[in-house]
């Protein structure tokens, strides 16, 4: 199966709720924390979601 490599690159700071709990959700915290997650239509959608938050990279 794949995987994503998910980091955070821009601030949570002004951003809406919404946007904050699908980054947390991801289980990033900081600026630069890279998470690795299964690729899956759910996740995709999420990252749709925050793709100006966030670098996406297949592993």
């Amino acid at each position: 199966m794949a995987k994503l490599q998910i980091t955070l690159v821009r601030s949570l700071i002004g951003r809406n709720e919404k946007q904050r709990a699908t980054v947390e959700s991801f289980g990033l915290r900081k600026l630069h924390q890279s998470v690795v997650l299964n690729d899956s239509p759910a996740i995709r959608g999420m990252v749709n979601a925050v793709n100006h938050l966030v670098k996406v990279e297949e592993v």
